[in-house]
């Protein structure tokens, strides 16, 4: 559903409607500022069913809290517009944001929040499930699988720091590597009781809709309820790129602290800028975004009436 009433100049357009675009919308709009969020309706934890240590919120579906949040920002003024971003680029007054249908919405400044794709090893199976027994973040995840059999598939170079933090859910825990740890990470490993299996992942083993293993190239099956493995994270920067803003090393976009890109009136806040982060991380950094983006435009304010005064 589209909200955004025509030609129309937000003061504030944001795009990505998760909880860091939805936070972010909330206190500007609570700030008496002129707000339309783009959605594409393609949440990162789409596949999960419950949210995990979000104070007050812990156990809640991932599509209440965005129905919750919508709802609220409504309450102020803001507008929701569904779809997906084609292109930005900036105007004379601001930016133009061009949606896949030919919508064009345009703002004052811009935040993007449109967080990360998640990119899993292609092993037959793993995606199918991920979000369910596949997970990433005990954090998030770990109590639902307390005491279980865990694998932990290796997938990078944090791997063995994600099998000695997952011990501390579970004692039963698997370490799948194509390559033996070896030195200290060996050493770390057997302190927790970590088993340690090499071999090439193949299928993940599925009966009654559970997880029940994970089978190996050489055909042999480790039994496990879980898989824990560290995604590769990609960033959905195709509004920060088009618009010419700085990346890291890393590909991920640079800011200051607060989300400021180095292109003058764009900000970026959420998974897009820290990929690791939690539901309440991302909304916290959006709040702190939204409120230099108001500040950014009383300064602008300030400097039209006085250029005014003195013309």
């Amino acid at each position: 559903m589209s909200e955004h009433l025509g030609n129309e100049q937000r003061e504030v357009l944001i795009i990505g409607g998760g909880p860091a675009g939805l936070s972010a919308a909330l206190v500007l709009a609570r700030a008496r500022r002129t707000v339309t969020v783009v959605d594409s309706g393609e949440p990162r934890n789409a596949t999960v069913a419950h949210m995990q240590g979000f104070l007050t919120r812990d156990g809640l579906p991932p599509e209440e809290l965005r129905r919750i949040g919508r709802t609220e920002v409504r309450g102020y003024g803001g507008a929701f517009v569904d779809g997906a971003v084609e292109r930005t680029e900036r105007t004379p007054d601001g930016f133009a944001v061009t949606l896949r249908d030919g919508t064009v919405l345009r703002g004052k400044r811009l935040l993007v929040t449109t967080g990360v794709a998640d990119e899993l090893p292609d092993v037959p199976g793993l995606r199918e499930r991920w979000g369910r027994e596949v997970q990433m973040c005990p954090y998030c995840h770990g109590w639902e699988v307390r005491d279980q059999k865990i694998v932990v598939l290796a997938t990078g170079p944090m791997s063995v720091h994600q099998a000695l933090l997952i011990t501390q859910w579970s004692k039963d825990v698997t370490f799948v590597t194509a390559e033996a740890p070896e030195g200290a990470d060996a050493e770390r490993l057997d302190a927790r009781g970590v088993t340690v299996v090499v071999g090439e992942p193949a299928r993940l083993a599925v009966e009654n809709d559970r997880v029940t293993g994970l089978e190996l190239a050489a055909g042999e099956t480790v039994p496990c309820d879980a898989v824990f493995l560290g995604p590769r994270m990609v960033a959905r920067s195709g509004p920060l790129t088009d618009l010419g803003c700085e990346l890291t090393e890393d590909g991920l976009v640079k800011t200051d602290p607060y989300g400021l890109t180095s292109v003058p009136g764009v900000w970026a806040a959420g998974n897009v800028v820290k990929p690791a982060g939690q539901v309440i991380t991302a909304a916290a950094d959006a709040v702190w975004s939204a409120g230099l983006i108001n500040m950014d435009l009383i300064e602008e304010e300030i400097a039209r009436e006085l250029a005014a005064r003195a013309a």
